[in-house]
């Protein structure tokens, strides 16, 4: 495992964030920016050491580092809580290899540069095994790095925009065949054809973006309007102003964190309806609907891979289990299952692999199945992915989301959408960096 001084990494590491927050939300796998950042960061990488991770005693470290403060904290802390559940329910069985888990929490604070810094604390000073957390692409995209460099797991939780592939990251939430391509899907088949686009301004609305007007052009449908707001904006007047006046027929919302609250309560003081201009929305889960106000979103459409009213024992045993542990008045969620399930997955690879050595739990990671709250899940050991079912829901008046829609089985990852002829253009410049190491 590569690692040099303190002040080196720490300075080539901030060169790899500073490339990627100045692409401005590009996130295409691998960009030249990208790519002579971590070059920079490798070559200052020269000297080597082997891992801190102690695997001697009784227990086993992990990390998670999750937003508890700041912005994202609405959605993030649901995350945290449910990690934690899951390694006391490990532990409570007996734990990994015969070792108990031990937790080492950290506060991501909603910026990307602290969840770099909060992951090398993790990896190199807590000596944690496999780091779990993550949420907006941005905090991702600047603790990828450090973990190649390191040669150490993170298992990010989230639906993303896709075009990425890491040696050193699971991905457990959807890849964008799995999101994004349903919920354009579904509004094909319902006859929308205008469409407007609101975002926050990051790496996964506006990369996300790209793969809907890549869509809308080869499908017959056309992006009538595409705005982007600062993440935390509550501002959102001149946006639903021009929204209102587009043409558009639906909206397919990529906002973030509490912004969410101010653009839905100005799109519903406009007179815009979930029935004239719908709203499919890819980061509003249950919790959420609680913070905006389910008035001002009932009958409004999401897009994910789990609901808490999935009709299913399994589901229903994680619902009241959660409940139980955290209060009867909090929901389950698409964001937080996945985070869940990703403890469980790793769990299996390293028993898998007899090992909590990084190299074994990645070659043995194919094929590893676990039976989750949204259904039965598949890690697909070449790109890192899983196999996961699509669902799309609607908001109801009793704060949940019903599913409307729901694919035929699990669907093959595909980050890169090259099963696609009309993502073709989006691709062509992005490489799996999976290749590189595996």
């Amino acid at each position: 495992m590569a690692r040099t001084s303190l002040a080196l990494r720490t300075g080539a590491a901030a060169l790899a964030i500073a490339a990627i927050m100045s692409l401005g939300g590009c996130g295409w796998g691998r960009t030249v920016a990208e790519k002579e950042a971590l070059d920079a960061n490798n070559t200052a990488s020269a000297a080597s050491a082997t891992s801190c991770v102690d695997t001697s005693g009784s227990t086993i470290k992990v990390g998670f580092v999750n937003s508890l403060s700041g912005t994202m904290a609405i959605s993030e802390k649901t995350v945290s809580d449910s990690l934690h559940m899951a390694v006391d329910e490990i532990n409570a069985d007996g734990g990994v290899l015969g070792k108990k888990i031990e937790v080492e929490q950290q506060d991501g604070k909603s910026e990307p540069a602290t969840f770099a810094e909060k992951a090398r604390t993790l990896i190199e000073k807590q000596c944690v095994a496999a780091v779990f957390g993550g949420w907006t692409s941005s905090s991702r995209k600047a603790m990828l790095p450090v973990f190649e460099e390191d040669n150490a797991l993170l298992f990010y939780p989230l639906q993303y925009e896709g075009m990425e592939a890491s040696p050193n990251i699971f991905y457990s939430g959807a890849a964008p065949n799995q999101q994004i391509v349903p919920a354009l899907d579904y509004l094909k088949e319902k006859g929308y054809k205008k469409l407007f686009l609101v975002g926050s301004d990051y790496v996964f609305p506006q990369t996300a973006n790209r793969v809907v007007k890549a869509y809308a052009e080869g499908n017959g449908m056309q992006v009538v309007g595409e705005e982007y707001t600062p993440m935390g904006s509550t501002d959102f007047t001149t946006i639903v102003n021009k929204l209102k006046f587009s043409g558009a027929d639906a909206v397919v919302n990529t906002l973030n964190g509490d912004s969410n609250v101010a653009f839905f309560k100005e799109y519903k003081a406009s007179g815009l309806t979930a029935e004239t201009t719908p709203v499919i929305s890819m980061s509003i889960a249950e919790e959420e609907v609680a913070s905006i106000g389910v008035d001002n979103v009932e009958g409004q459409l999401t897009a994910w891979n789990y609901y808490q009213t999935l009709d299913s024992e399994t589901n229903k045993k994680f619902v009241k289990d959660f409940k139980t542990k955290y209060g009867q008045n909090r929901p389950t969620s698409d964001p937080m299952e996945s985070a869940y399930t990703s403890v469980y997955l790793w769990k299996a690879m390293v028993e898998k692999a007899k090992s909590f050595d990084v190299d074994k739990v990645k070659a043995a990671a194919d094929g590893v199945t676990f039976d989750a709250p949204e259904g039965k899940v598949t890690v697909d050991g070449k790109n890192h992915h899983i196999y996961k079912t699509s669902y799309i829901g609607k908001i109801g008046k009793d704060k949940l989301i019903h599913t409307v829609w729901k694919s035929d089985g699990p669907i093959k990852p595909d980050p890169y959408l090259t099963t696609y002829d009309w993502a073709k253009s989006l691709s062509a410049g992005a490489t799996d960096s999976t290749s590189k190491s595996e």
